[in-house]
């Protein structure tokens, strides 16, 4: 019998509006990952943010963080799977940043501890509420100056402020093919993301792996953003959830009742007990 990985994105698939996962999905994805099940969930959060709202979810299950950049086993914290910037590409996109005059999120491994370093000084709106969500975050690492901001294993960068500010950077950026650039509004706020990540690390490249890892034949997705369009691509299956933006709903194979009302778990109680049975 052929074995199919699922997966989901979180915010505004999986989360509801309170970015937290519903007891009722809680109560079915565990149930059905203890039956055999290979789930997993592909954010663009890390580990440490996606742990927070996926509280009492199975962590039994490798999960795919930073937008593909990193697979991770969520009980332990061991990396299956990563992908970072050479010193010349770090160089390059911490060089264009600064020519937009953009003062980003900076994520890095520095002497073997994940690290997200930003200088304090010139914080806006959007990064002062991305670090009060995680008061108490051992990775926070506030800096004095650029030499400080840019050590260690770089593999990923946050821009945060208006379309208007960073779609230079986006523009300029995407031209170039060792990195991939997404830029985005944020989930019920007026602030976008522009994120800056290498070539590797997508969330379809990460599925691949995974896939492979679980010796898995085929992958069944589930999205809400156009973002999710490469998994949707990727996939032997995939299915919007009803509060998704009307392109991702027309590349699905189907639409399923919303992130508020479980769609993602009832539509795996029901075809998962199926393909066991």
């Amino acid at each position: 019998m052929e074995k199919t990985l699922y997966v989901t994105d979180l915010d505004g698939t999986l989360l509801n509006k309170n970015d937290r996962i519903n007891p009722k999905s809680i109560e079915i994805i565990n149930s059905l990952v203890e039956k055999g099940m290979a789930f997993t969930y592909a954010t663009a959060r890390s580990l440490v943010s996606a742990s927070v709202v996926t509280q009492g979810l199975s962590t039994n299950i490798p999960v795919i963080a930073y937008n593909g950049a990193f697979i991770f086993q969520p009980a332990t914290g061991e990396i299956l799977s990563r992908e970072h910037f050479s010193r010349e590409e770090m160089t390059y996109a911490s060089d264009l940043i600064r020519t937009y005059e953009i003062s980003p999120l900076v994520y890095a491994f520095i002497d073997g501890v994940e690290k997200v370093s930003w200088n304090p000084a010139r914080e806006n709106d959007g990064v002062q509420r991305y670090l009060s969500l995680r008061k108490g975050d051992r990775r926070l690492r506030p800096v004095e100056n650029n030499a400080q901001l840019y050590e260690g294993e770089i593999f990923y960068f946050t821009c945060i402020g208006t379309k208007e500010e960073l779609m230079p950077l986006y523009e300029a950026i995407s031209k170039n093919k060792q990195y991939r650039c997404t830029i985005q509004q944020e989930l019920y706020r007026p602030e976008y993301f522009c994120e800056i990540m290498p070539a590797g690390a997508t969330k379809a490249n990460a599925i691949r792996k995974l896939k492979e890892i679980r010796g898995c034949d085929k992958v069944i997705s589930f999205g809400d953003a156009i973002n999710d369009l490469p998994m949707f691509e990727i996939s032997d299956a995939c299915y919007a959830v009803e509060n998704a933006v009307e392109e991702l709903k027309a590349a699905a194979d189907g639409v399923i009742d919303s992130n508020e009302n479980d769609g993602v778990a009832k539509w795996l109680l029901e075809h998962f007990a199926s393909e066991a049975g």
